[in-house]
């Protein structure tokens, strides 16, 4: 039997609504409807679809024979991969994927570890949580029995860790790649959530017992822990200085992270925005409310440095991800336009929408020119970011 793979998660159901234990499913129409009143742009959306096909006609290309794209060591990138075509506008979800799907499908069950999780080499959180929501897209239950295993193996990716004098562990209750020791941060954090919310339909007739779902309230205070908001965090790095006020860091401590101001005189880390877009879609994760002040500190940061022609704070490192979770973030948080500074708004998606357009190669293909950081100099997993980001805002546009 099949279900559809456009869920509210994907497609933009607002924040307070609250994330039912299993989320409905919707069609394209409905999703279409669900957009706020912003004027629609068909030139633009036309312009979408074409750049959409030129993308994953480029993709089609480089599969290997063996089902998996650019590594066999990281099933996550084929996950990437697979989620653009299944996930495409013009996708019948009725219809028998295609041979070169369905291989790649092959390829990431064959992935699977005895202990659930899927994954190669390394990264074993990242592979998994990943791969969880490319099966879960399918639109069939063929896999359920795997998502099921891999939830359970993400759910004991969670860390925790006895208090010493009487401190907590400041990477309590997130999540990191799952074999870089004890570490925790927002991005990994925020693939489990989203895996472990977009798959609860697999748990449907299925005991749900604690070890099968995170500690929630564990990782939003996680999740506090690495945003730059005095109220909530009492990290000794927290300023709540007006530039990086309310904006996410990639950990809890300030030696991990990738930049730095100078304010009041000590170093502090900066926020930046594939971060906070991260801390803005794990907030909605966590069923926080719009009006909670931990999401609108980092929603108004996010309206004082958007731009989409940097990921802001790190310049060109991490641009391509960037867009993929400004997308992702926005179209869940349910907004057509984000304020800006002066009483202006950024009509987002089609910012974003133009940009990608202006950025894709000839042959369909997209490639981070600035920079390397995060393997972004790998066609296949920018293309895949890439025509995801234009298939999330597709109908919104």
């Amino acid at each position: 039997m099949k279900r559809s793979t456009f869920i509210r998660l994907a497609l933009g159901a607002s924040v307070g609504a609250g994330i039912p234990a299993v989320t409905p499913a919707i069609s394209r129409a409905e999703a279409a409807a669900d957009v706020p009143a912003v004027a629609r742009n068909r030139s633009l959306q036309l312009e979408i679809e074409r750049s959409i096909e030129k993308g994953l006609a480029f993709l089609k290309t480089k599969q290997d024979p063996a089902g998996f794209w650019s590594s066999a060591d990281y099933p996550a990138l084929t996950g990437l991969a697979l989620l653009a075509f299944v996930q495409q506008p013009s996708d019948d979800l009725t219809a028998k994927h295609p041979a070169f799907v369905e291989k790649a499908y092959d390829y990431l069950i064959s992935c699977a570890k005895p202990d659930g999780g899927i994954y190669g080499k390394a990264l074993a959180n990242y592979n998994t949580s990943v791969v969880v929501m490319a099966l879960n897209a399918s639109g069939t239950e063929k896999y359920d029995d795997s998502i099921r295993k891999a939830r359970a193996f993400l759910v004991g990716q969670q860390n925790f860790y006895p208090k010493q004098d009487g401190k907590q562990n400041p990477y309590e209750g997130g999540i990191g790649y799952g074999d870089d020791g004890p570490h925790s941060d927002v991005s990994n954090t925020t693939f489990a959530m989203e895996a472990l919310r977009s798959s609860r339909s697999a748990m449907e007739g299925h005991d749900v017992a604690a070890a099968h779902d995170l500690n929630w309230d564990a990782a939003l205070a996680f999740l506090q822990r690495c945003q730059n908001l005095p109220k909530y965090n009492a990290q000794p790095w927290v300023t709540g200085d007006a530039q990086n006020a309310g904006g996410f860091i990639y950990t809890p401590l300030a030696d991990d992270n990738h930049a730095f101001d100078d304010s009041d005189g000590k170093k502090v880390p900066r926020a930046y925005g594939s971060m906070s877009y991260s801390g803005l879609l794990s907030y909605i994760y966590a069923d926080l409310t719009k009006d909670d002040p931990r999401v609108t500190a980092v929603y108004d940061w996010l309206g004082r440095n958007y731009t989409v022609e940097e990921n802001p704070g790190l310049g060109a490192s991490g641009l391509f991800y960037y867009y993929h979770t400004m997308s992702k973030a926005l179209s869940t948080y349910g907004t057509d336009t984000l304020p800006l500074p002066g009483g202006k708004s950024a009509i987002w998606r089609h910012d974003l929408a133009l940009k990608l357009i202006d950025l894709q190669a000839s042959e369909g293909s997209w490639v981070n020119a600035n920079s390397g950081r995060w393997w972004e100099k790998d066609p296949v997993l920018v293309t895949s970011y890439a025509v995801r980001t234009l298939e999330m805002m597709h109908a919104g546009v």
